[in-house]
């Protein structure tokens, strides 16, 4: 099967217009649409990836994953369609820098098979209410864990907004899932194809980070030094692909501030929204522990 025949587009959920620009450069020589999806919440963008009903295939990378071998891209989305898998990515557990729930599979780079999906597809509502946790042990038993080298949890439910999702794709679907190793700067992951004979792409991880807040420099400065880290990835990423590295003029500057305080004037009020969940949750998760003590 030729990916000419497959209708592919690539998705990255974006807040940085300077560092999706850098990681889109990455592209060149792939003819597929490129989507920047701004403003969506954690889960959300998979839905509106889903909506896309003139796309089959969904290339979903991160605007701090850059990627290193296109061929390599296109096979997999070959072998995708063609074993009739839903779902490629990196385990979140046992694998690089996670070490959570691998039954997900980090959304820093997902091949999403949609045609296959939207075959058995439900109601986010619906999705949301999957219960994992009772199917956990059988789906525990299907998964490959041979291929974990660290720590993971295969009870682990709490992690992100997107684990119901992968968790009802992994269920209803088979999933592949990508062999990957970490960095010598100690934090990115390298992510390889199904066989470990080539690099799909290096994924810095920390992007929030890449150009500072005052609140970054002054309240986590540990991971305010993100910024040098990721920057001499990027220049790696680009050696590898034998690139040049675009050289930014003054009004691109200006454009990525503009963008940069749009995106925060949106996600702030964001923010406030959704933190009676979050203290939700990290009650829940509080009470676990206490519970376990006594």
């Amino acid at each position: 099967m030729e990916t000419k025949k497959i209708r592919i587009k690539i998705f990255t959920r974006s807040f940085s217009l300077e560092l999706y620009t850098l990681s889109r450069t990455l592209y060149e020589g792939l003819e597929i649409p490129i989507v920047r999806l701004t403003d969506k919440s954690a889960d959300g963008y998979f839905f509106s990836i889903l909506k896309d009903t003139e796309c089959d295939v969904a290339i979903n990378i991160d605007e701090d994953a850059f990627l290193i071998n296109p061929d390599a891209l296109l096979e997999l989305v070959n072998f995708v369609v063609e074993h009739n898998y839903a779902n490629v990515g990196c385990p979140d557990g046992g694998m690089a820098l996670r070490i959570f729930n691998p039954i997900i599979t980090n959304p820093f780079f997902n091949v999403l098979n949609l045609k296959l999906i939207r075959t058995k597809l439900i109601g986010k509502n619906e999705i949301n209410a999957f219960d994992y946790l009772t199917v956990c042990e059988e789906m525990k038993a299907r998964f490959p864990i041979h291929i974990l080298k660290g720590r993971y949890d295969f009870k682990y439910t709490n992690q992100e907004p997107y684990y119901p999702f992968f968790f009802w794709l992994a269920y209803n679907f088979d999933t592949l899932y990508l062999p990957a190793e970490t960095h010598t700067d100690g934090i990115s992951t390298i992510l390889y194809s199904p066989n470990k004979s080539q690099i799909i792409c290096l994924h810095a991880w920390f992007a929030r980070f890449y150009k500072m807040s005052l609140f970054a420099k002054i309240f986590l400065k540990k991971r305010g030094v993100q910024t040098q880290r990721i920057t001499n990835l990027i220049t790696e990423s680009y050696e590898l692909r034998q690139l040049s590295r675009p050289i930014f003029t003054t009004y691109d500057y200006l454009r990525f501030n503009v963008d940069m305080l749009f995106r925060w004037s949106i996600k702030v009020p964001q923010r406030i929204m959704g933190w009676p969940r979050k203290w939700a949750k990290w009650y829940r998760r509080w009470e676990r522990k206490r519970q376990g003590a006594i």
